[in-house]
């Protein structure tokens, strides 16, 4: 992680307010997932193509997420499924910016990704009045059928494009917990690539591909739920599962 921090300490950062700019809230994104051991590599490399978002002298920003979802659920077996027009509601709190957002994630039949969210003071576990109208306005999704699921943990380095409206968010130190279980995935690298659609000029895109990392998909909730669930169904994911397997050099046999 040392080599981590002095790599990123050779990018030039912006502030949360310039990167707001770049701010894609009606978006496609493009996913990749990969060891951590090549991510030397790939930040070395994209250095002269995009800046870092630095919050109180950070770059590694920690986000701490609560996911909801039906009592049966509903919205893991909607991806699950292959089902489009499908949701995703989640508190997250953005420890380093010490602000949170109660978050609703709409995958449209389009394959676009449409965000909305309002701040909230905290994580709750339960919905406010404010929170409650915010979801009736903004989907077809009853408050009183959501419950809390999954805790999320995670650490993010953000990158912005110098020249192109890009920005790509790297994840690491990926965790879940629920009542039951808890989970680390130490060795996996999250990253997403965002902007207003998909385009082989990405820079970042080159980059990954020089490394033979390619584009796969990946829920950080639906794999939370399957890793903390032992009797859900999970055959649309079995390929990535093994796939995450593989790339933990086969240490990590959740899904062996």
């Amino acid at each position: 992680m040392n080599e981590i921090i002095e790599i990123l300490s050779g990018f030039k950062s912006v502030s949360l307010n310039e990167m707001d700019n770049v701010k894609l809230m009606n978006r496609t994104d493009t996913k990749f997932f990969f060891n951590f051991d090549k991510l030397k590599n790939i930040l070395t490399e994209a250095k002269e193509k995009y800046n870092i978002l630095e919050i109180e002298k950070k770059r590694i920003l920690s986000y701490k997420t609560l996911y909801f979802d039906t009592e049966n659920f509903g919205l893991y077996t909607a991806h699950q499924n292959g089902k489009l027009n499908r949701y995703k509601i989640r508190h997250r709190e953005y420890i380093d910016s010490k602000i949170s957002f109660f978050e609703i994630k709409f995958k449209s039949n389009k394959g676009r990704t449409i965000k909305k969210r309002i701040k909230r003071p905290k994580i709750e576990e339960t919905f406010d009045d404010k929170s409650k109208k915010f979801l009736i306005n903004n989907s077809t999704l009853s408050p009183n059928e959501l419950k809390p699921k999954l805790y999320n943990n995670f650490s993010r380095i953000t990158l912005v494009g110098k020249n192109k409206p890009e920005r790509i968010t790297i994840d690491i130190n990926l965790g879940y917990k629920t009542q039951k279980k808890e989970i680390n995935l130490p060795f996996m690298v999250i990253a997403e690539v965002k902007k207003d659609g998909y385009s082989n000029s990405s820079d970042i895109m080159k980059i990954l591909h020089k490394n033979k990392i390619y584009p796969k998909g990946f829920s950080k909730y639906c794999t939370g739920i399957i890793l903390t669930n032992n009797n859900i169904k999970y055959n649309r994911f079995k390929q990535k599962l093994l796939t995450i397997n593989k790339i933990s050099n086969d240490k990590f046999n959740a899904f062996a």
